[in-house]
């Protein structure tokens, strides 16, 4: 038999087997049909559907490799987690000096309208914020210092002063000899100086804890020149950023993003801005409030008032506690009028200060605000709470620019 015998065989094969096929599926619809017009159900053959090629049910159908992708994808997990856990600090210091660029941004923009360049603006901008920084520091941290060192070695008189007091002896009359046992242990460990130092993480020795300051101090030195650094580069490069942004985006969204992108970075600005005025004016006010009521510390505590104000919403009355917790051990009188003018300040920042300095920042309603602080500090701490207002404002944008009219459009 030749190759082309062979071939035509072949041919004649395959087309008779068609021929039976369609024989068999025309006879079964026939049958079927038959079936239904006498009123009897025939299920007709189930054709399974063929399985898409490399899907996911091919996998879960060859359990070896399927189990070998799992633990692929666990392990690349595990491995962006602890790279994620060792570039945190890194990360922190974009963060910081990102949300410095959009805060300071406002100010170069200003004077890009009032005729300089880009270049000259970021270069203006940032020497007077350097410069700004450095008085600042020059000017308080010495105070700050000596004063931290003048509060610890005031401890053990303070407390011997609120003991003899008549507010401790009220308190004692309300709640027994508790009070007199636990104030002894506080003041038992607050007298003892290794007890102090195992506050300031374990150290025993005073050397040991000296080395820990210096480390510390170093790098929070080389971390605030790197913020700066980074602070510098991103102001320059923000327009070329929000660009190159745009370019991930599909050209038929682009003008959608790019209106979107100009509502986040100006409600960030404003509301880096707006924290800052908002905290120097607390700063300021409870500098001149323990000054004047005749207080302890009052550059230390103003310092502190800064520091914890710039939380939203959190930060004031969080310093409310504590700097009428500090007066008290001075003097009941002079703390009582503390906390009264600082609560009359309170109700006046919220309801005719902020709204006139965060009229550029977005709205957000008070329970987010405190939601998002919380989940910021739950998860980074004292960055976490800053940021938390910035990046629930962006998400409320995105939800009502993006999400809401996608909802509204399907009928």
């Amino acid at each position: 038999m030749t190759s082309d015998d062979s071939g035509l065989d072949n041919s004649a094969v395959a087309e008779a087997e068609d021929g039976e096929r369609a024989v068999t599926t025309a006879q079964a619809d026939t049958i079927a049909a038959d079936d239904d017009a006498e009123g009897h159900y025939t299920p007709r053959p189930v054709v399974e559907p063929g399985t898409p090629r490399g899907s996911f049910w091919t996998r879960i159908d060859r359990p070896f490799v399927f189990g070998f992708l799992v633990t692929l994808g666990g392990l690349a997990a595990i491995l962006l987690g602890l790279a994620l856990t060792s570039l945190s600090t890194v990360l922190i210091y974009i963060a910081f000096a990102l949300f410095a660029a959009l805060g300071l941004d406002p100010a170069v923009r200003w004077l890009e309208r009032r005729g300089a360049s880009r270049a000259w603006s970021v270069v203006i901008v940032i020497v007077g914020f350097a410069l700004a920084l450095v008085l600042v520091i020059l000017a308080i941290v010495p105070v700050v210092v000596t004063q931290i060192a003048e509060f610890v070695k005031s401890i053990p008189s303070t407390i011997q002063e609120f003991l003899h007091s008549d507010l401790y002896r009220w308190i004692q009359g309300q709640f027994g000899g508790g009070v007199s046992d636990l104030m002894g242990e506080v003041q038992k460990f607050l007298s003892d100086p290794n007890k102090l130092m195992q506050l300031g993480g374990g150290a025993l020795q005073v050397g040991n804890a000296a080395l820990q300051v210096g480390a510390a101090i170093a790098t929070g030195i080389s971390g605030a020149l790197i913020v700066l650094v980074l602070t510098l580069y991103f102001l320059a490069t923000l327009p070329s950023m929000k660009s190159g942004l745009l370019q991930l985006a599909p050209a038929r969204d682009r003008k959608n993003v790019s209106r979107i992108t100009t509502q986040i970075t100006d409600s960030v600005g404003g509301y880096v801005m707006g924290m800052v005025v908002l905290a120097l004016i607390n700063a300021a006010l409870v500098f001149v409030l323990y000054l004047v009521l005749g207080l302890p510390f009052p550059p230390l505590m103003a310092t502190v008032a800064f520091l914890i104000t710039m939380i939203p919403l959190v930060g004031p009355i969080l310093f409310w506690i504590i700097g009428t917790g500090i007066a008290l051990f001075s003097s009941p009188l002079m703390a009582l009028i503390f906390a009264l003018i600082y609560l009359v300040y309170m109700q006046v920042e919220a309801y005719v200060i902020t709204p006139r300095v965060m009229n550029r920042a977005i709205s957000i309603p008070g329970s987010l605000v405190v939601i998002g602080a919380l989940v910021g500090g739950t998860l980074l701490g004292l960055l976490g709470a800053l940021i938390a207002v910035p990046v629930t404002a962006s998400i409320l944008i995105i939800v009502k620019q993006v999400w809401i009219p996608r909802q509204n459009a399907r009928v």
